[in-house]
């Protein structure tokens, strides 16, 4: 009996583990978009994530970004592109914290058209 229980608080306590880091909600634009213009790349999180590293690549490589939001953890990331963007398809790819200390990545991808 105390076997099936530990094993019970094992799959329970991964499953609660597998739920705690933050995740990536909404972006702006949305994954996959195809949009005329880009004013902001936002990235918005279910709990506070302080995102350490953020990049734009486009057709013509890395596009500079201007960070809107700090390095303090926060639940909606904002970042401007320094340039107007060129047609074509651009990946934004970040890192970060998440609340509870776990290195979190991810990535999504539009397409600017004219």
């Amino acid at each position: 009996m105390k076997q099936v229980f530990f094993a019970f608080l094992v799959v329970l306590g991964s499953y609660a583990a597998a739920f705690a880091h933050s995740k990536s909600e909404a972006t702006t634009p949305a994954d996959a978009s195809r949009v005329t213009a880009v004013d902001q790349i936002e990235i918005r999180f279910d709990d506070p994530m302080r995102v350490t590293a953020v990049s734009l690549v486009g057709p013509n490589g890395d596009t500079a970004l201007e960070r809107q939001t700090g390095l303090d953890p926060t639940t909606e990331f904002v970042a401007t592109p320094e340039d107007a963007l060129q047609p074509g398809h651009y990946e934004v790819e970040w890192r970060g914290l998440s609340g509870d200390g776990h290195p979190m990545e991810g990535s999504f991808s539009f397409e600017v058209v004219e």
